[in-house]
C-alpha cells in the first residue's frame, strides 16, 4: 500500500489550504490539525503509519498558516471560523463522518469542531490540551496555570511578540522546536518567515483570549467519543487544566497521561500513535 505523503492545495471560500495527504482513496477518513508554532509537518509520521493501515488522511496547514489562507485581521481567526474550515476541507475530499485527531491550538479548534459539529466527527483526539472548560477555570482560578499562561498576555499585545520571535534570526522560535529534526525546524522556518505568517499564527490567541476569561466558546458539553492525551512535564498546561475536563464530557472518555511535556508527537511518538489507533478503531466512521 502507498504509504506516502503528498502536498495538495484546496481551494474553499475563496481561500487556497496547502494540505498532506496520505492513505488510499475511500479509506476511513481521518483529519489532522496542527498548533502553534508548528505545520502539517508534524502529523507525516502518523500519517504514514495510518495510511499503512488503509486510512485517508488530510493535513492542512490552517488558517494563517498557509499563504493562500492568510486573511488581515484578528476577527478572522475566531475559533468558530477555524472549526468551519476544518469541515469545509473535508467536504472538499468527499468526507462524510470523519475521525479528528488534533494537537495544541488545534485541539482548541477541533473542540469547537465537535461542539458545533457533532455529526461529522466520529471520533475525537485531542493531544495536550483538555476541554476548554476545564482549561478556562484554571486559567481563571489556579495560580500554577496563571504563571504557565503569562505568554497569552505577552502574545495579545499587536507587533510586540512578532518582533521578540524574529528577533536574532528568530532565536526564539528555534528554541521552541527543540523536540523537532533538523527537516521539520526548516519547515516551520519556511512558514513563519513569510510576511504576515507569524501575526495570523498570534491573531488566534488574540482572537480567543481576547476577552480576559480563557478560550472562547469553551462551555458546551461533548458528546463524541473523546481521547485525551496530556504529558505532565506540559511547561504551558498544567495539571488544573485536566481536574474538571470529564464533567464536560457525556459520551466515551479516556484520559491519558504520559510522561512527557508539550510536544507528544515528537516525545511520545510510539504511545501517541497507539492511543490513536486503538480510539479511532473503536469508533468506526460508518456514515
Amino acid at each position: 500500500m502507498d504509504t506516502a505523503v503528498e502536498l495538495r492545495e484546496i481551494t474553499i471560500g475563496g481561500m487556497t489550504f496547502r494540505c498532506r495527504v496520505a492513505g488510499p482513496e475511500g479509506g476511513e477518513p481521518i483529519v489532522l490539525l496542527h498548533g502553534f508554532p508548528e505545520t502539517s509537518h508534524m502529523w507525516v509520521r502518523l500519517m504514514a503509519d495510518l495510511a499503512a493501515r488503509g486510512y485517508r488522511c488530510l493535513a492542512p496547514d490552517q488558517r494563517g498558516y498557509s499563504p493562500g489562507a492568510r486573511p488581515e485581521g484578528v476577527d478572522a481567526y475566531r475559533t468558530e471560523l477555524l472549526a468551519a474550515d476544518v469541515i469545509a476541507l473535508a467536504d472538499a475530499c468527499s468526507f462524510g463522518r470523519f475521525h479528528l485527531v488534533a494537537h495544541d491550538w488545534g485541539a482548541g479548534v477541533g473542540w469547537r469542531a465537535v461542539m458545533l459539529y457533532p455529526g461529522r466527527i466520529a471520533s475525537w483526539s485531542a493531544l495536550s490540551i483538555p476541554h476548554p472548560a476545564s482549561y478556562n477555570r484554571a486559567y481563571r482560578d489556579d495560580p500554577d496555570q496563571q504563571q504557565r499562561s503569562q505568554y497569552i498576555t505577552f502574545f495579545q499585545a499587536p507587533g510586540v511578540a512578532e518582533e521578540a520571535f524574529a528577533a536574532s534570526d528568530w532565536a526564539l522560535l528555534k528554541g521552541v522546536w527543540s523536540a523537532s529534526d533538523s527537516e521539520e525546524v526548516q519547515e516551520y522556518v519556511s512558514v513563519f518567515t513569510q510576511p504576515d505568517a507569524l501575526t495570523a499564527a498570534l491573531n488566534w490567541y488574540r482572537a480567543a483570549f481576547g476577552g480576559g476569561e480563557g478560550i472562547a466558546g469553551a462551555g458546551e458539553k461533548v458528546a463524541t467519543p473523546t481521547l485525551t492525551i496530556w504529558g505532565n512535564q506540559d511547561t504551558a498546561v498544567g495539571r488544573a487544566t485536566t481536574l474538571t475536563a470529564g464533567e464536560h464530557i457525556t459520551g466515551y472518555y479516556r484520559f491519558v497521561e504520559l510522561d512527557a511535556g508539550h510536544w507528544l508527537v515528537q516525545e511520545a511518538y510510539d504511545r501517541v500513535r497507539d492511543e490513536v489507533f486503538g480510539h479511532i478503531r473503536r469508533f468506526p466512521a460508518v456514515d
